[in-house]
């Protein structure tokens, strides 16, 4: 049996009010003032590749063995890099093994369901667990229905053979030239053509075909299915997909849109996972997404369903929000949106690629060295504990701290400096078991920490070099809210 054995997602803790994005831009787009609720939004350290690891680590759980994960699938159509392995940055902030098959896919806002395609391919050929990550992080053009309705989000799933959650039963594709939107290489906006032709001619025909041809494949009839699963910005088009298809109209799942928006090529895999949290066994699960054509994926949940559960959940993230209300902030944070940075914020910040190679395993996995024969925690890793009285050479092993519980010991809110959220918090982080680090804060409110403050960490943005377009990413520290799932 090959199927979902883990699952988990993401949502930032930012969620902008529509309301806001309405009365900013009241004077050209009136007609948006009646839109209620929220939308996701990045914080300035977060894209495609911090919201993947932190839905990757939701999975996986912060357990020390991972070396079940034989390959990572990264589906987004936001990557920062063109030219860089992005989900080889995954991998490396998951401390996975070097000897695994990383790979980015993109190209379709159906890429995601395909990466599961692939992943349950390459189960089947006995290539072990597949992590399979979808993330995205979009741009819109201003007083646009677009940046109304859009989101941000990551889902994963785990897809393997061992304690199986849901099983997978069949897929239907279509892979046609259909262009609803497209966006060309070097830009970041998409442009979208006229909504009711893409309604008439592309979703509702395509669409039914590929959930028919994975009804056929996986040996379902339509009224068999317990929940559909159709991300669509098109009111109702869910329920018109469902009729069309002969499935039971309360078989249609929440596709969470009033909270988190439409995160676009992830957002399947977000509504299955939030799905899965409470799913009871024998109920089958249809997933469909339009893009380039159509996907359809039928899954079972078996009698395991129930068993796991992720580090949160899709649940808990969503719970988590805090509503934004500066529409300027969002511009910002999104890269729209040029502000003053004085003096301060014009140092150069190139980027030592050879440096960051020898210490790939402290910057990107936050991976300290612990001494054998003292106990000793340091930060980063070297080859000499320095102990004091007690000098020592290579007698430190690899210690993660990603996954440690932490708290405050110092720390400091301050305007000084240049910062993209002022004022700038960081501070010195205590890990339990030992080490010590000064660190960034992230996602957090004025006055809401202070010394002895229980934190934990995120892979997150540490600097953008502007001048050459390259991101360095790190480790922050961010309040601990809530008990985890």
């Amino acid at each position: 049996m090959i199927g979902i054995t883990g699952f988990g997602g993401y949502v930032p803790r930012l969620r902008l009010s529509r309301q806001a994005v309405a009365q900013a831009n009241a004077w050209y787009a009136p007609h948006f003032a009646a839109r209620k609720g929220t939308r996701s939004m990045v914080n300035w350290d977060e894209d495609s590749i911090t919201m993947a690891v932190a839905a990757a680590r939701d999975c996986l759980g912060a357990g020390e063995d991972r070396r079940h994960v034989r390959s990572v699938l990264l589906a987004s159509g936001t990557l920062p890099f063109a030219e860089r392995l992005n989900a080889g940055v995954v991998a490396g902030a998951l401390t996975l093994d070097d000897d695994i098959d990383a790979i980015d896919l993109g190209g379709s806002q159906r890429a995601a369901l395909s990466a599961v395609t692939q992943a349950v391919a390459r189960v089947r050929a006995g290539g072990g667990d597949v992590l399979v990550l979808a993330s995205d992080a979009r741009k819109a053009l201003a007083a646009s229905a677009q940046e109304i309705e859009y989101g941000d989000a990551a889902a994963a799933l785990l897809i393997g053979q061992d304690k199986v959650l849901a099983e997978f039963l069949g897929a239907g594709t279509l892979s046609v030239d259909f262009v609803d939107h497209f966006r060309a290489a070097g830009e970041d906006i998409d442009y979208h053509w006229e909504e009711r032709w893409v309604r008439d001619e592309g979703l509702s025909k395509l669409v039914p075909r590929a959930v028919a041809d994975a009804l056929q494949q996986a040996g379902v009839a339509p009224a068999e299915v317990d929940h559909l699963i159709f991300p669509s910005s098109f009111a109702k088009m869910d329920a018109q997909l469902a009729k069309a298809c002969g499935i039971r109209a309360e078989a249609v799942v929440d596709p969470l849109f009033a909270q988190i928006g439409d995160s676009g090529l992830p957002h399947a895999l977000l509504v299955l996972a939030h799905l899965l949290e409470r799913a009871e066994p024998g109920k089958v699960i249809v997933l469909a997404q339009f893009g380039s054509g159509a996907q359809a994926l039928v899954f079972r949940t078996t009698d395991a369903a129930g068993t796991f559960r992720p580090s949160r959940g899709v649940h808990a993230w969503i719970a988590r929000g805090a509503e934004e209300r500066s529409y300027t902030k969002f511009l910002a944070f999104k890269g729209q949106l040029q502000l003053e940075r004085g003096m301060r914020g014009e140092q150069d910040k190139k980027t030592a690629l050879s440096t960051a190679w020898r210490h790939r395993a402290a910057l990107l996995g936050l991976v300290a060295g612990r001494c054998e024969v003292t106990g000793s925690v340091h930060f980063p890793p070297s080859r000499i504990s320095y102990d004091q009285g007690k000098p020592l050479q290579d007698t430190q092993r690899p210690y993660r701290l990603a996954d440690r519980p932490a708290k405050i010991l110092s720390w400091s809110a301050e305007y000084l400096s240049y910062h993209p959220a002022p004022p700038h918090h960081y501070g010195q982080i205590d890990f339990e078991g030992g080490g010590r680090i000064l660190m960034d804060f992230t996602d957090l409110d004025v006055g809401e920490v202070d010394s002895g403050s229980a934190m934990e960490m995120v892979f997150r943005i540490k600097d953008v070099d502007e001048r050459r377009h390259f991101t360095r990413y790190f480790w922050k520290a961010t309040p601990v809210r809530g008990a985890k799932a």
